[in-house]
């Protein structure tokens, strides 16, 4: 595994685990102006209890799918701080997930907002994603390149674009974020596959993800072949040298490399 915070001295809202059977990677958000009236937690707390209580609950021997267990973490973490903290306030913290668990030979992935999960074999790899954030939030930050950083057009659409986003998010026919609704959880991407036929995995936050979705360093392929030979740190330093080349501001970033899945009788021998 690798996580960096996005600059020094700033706290990483990521959170990334794994235990013998399952690998959980937790993208915190809603460090925004004013989310401390609101939640004197904060987005790192928010990201760190919920994937440890992701990671206690997937027991090697449990049999209840992964989406119930992300339901029990995202009430968990809620009844935690609903007492001292107005989570109906958009501005509390909330987060994305990826997971994978692996039982009975066969690999169980979700993917709940825009972190994503990459399934190596033989072949093409399987990419897991969720689009519905970045399809919803592609028009403002188009207009955001084009406007003039600090201006009043740049503000009034930066300004917009949160708006929209607060007003779908974890609504019908918008996008679907772990915060203090546990049914969100039905709304994740899941699937399944036989462990024989993958050699690996990855779960990305899209902080590392823009490796090939925002700056097109690699396709997919191409990060599975650096994480080999290289790791996942070597991931990480791509992204930062295109976020200083771009000007670009940097996003906490974070890889869980987990490898020979179908070698191992006992399943993620090696998250990394």
């Amino acid at each position: 595994m690798a996580s960096a915070a996005a600059r020094t001295g700033r706290g990483n809202e990521d959170f990334v685990g794994a235990v013998p059977t399952a690998a959980v990677l937790v993208d915190g958000a809603g460090g925004v102006s004013g989310s401390e009236l609101v939640c004197r937690h904060g987005a790192a707390w928010y990201a760190r209890r919920l994937g440890v209580e992701l990671l206690g609950l997937l027991s090697p021997d449990g049999d209840r799918p992964v989406p119930a267990l992300l339901a029990e973490a995202i009430e968990r973490v809620t009844d935690a701080h609903r007492g001292t903290c107005d989570l109906a306030d958009p501005r509390s913290p909330w987060a994305t997930v990826a997971i994978l668990r692996l039982r009975d030979g066969r690999a169980d992935y979700l993917v709940l907002g825009d972190s994503v999960l990459v399934l190596d074999r033989a072949g093409a790899p399987i990419v897991v994603s969720d689009p519905r954030e970045v399809a919803m939030a592609r028009p403002y930050r188009s207009a955001l390149e084009a406007a003039a950083e600090g201006s009043a057009e740049y503000e009034q659409v930066r300004r917009d674009g949160i708006a929209v986003l607060r007003a779908n998010r974890n609504q019908p026919g918008g996008y679907w974020v772990a915060k203090d609704d546990p049914r969100a959880a039905a709304e994740a991407v899941v699937g399944s596959r036989p462990v024989s036929e993958l050699t690996g995995a990855v779960l990305l936050s899209n902080g590392a993800s823009r490796i090939v979705d925002r700056f097109q360093l690699a396709d997919w392929p191409e990060v599975l072949a650096i994480l080999a030979s290289s790791g996942p740190a070597a991931i990480i330093r791509r992204v930062r040298q295109a976020e200083a080349r771009q000007a670009v501001a940097a996003d906490d970033a974070t890889l869980a490399h987990c490898t020979d899945l179908a070698e191992s009788p006992s399943p993620i021998p090696g998250c990394r």
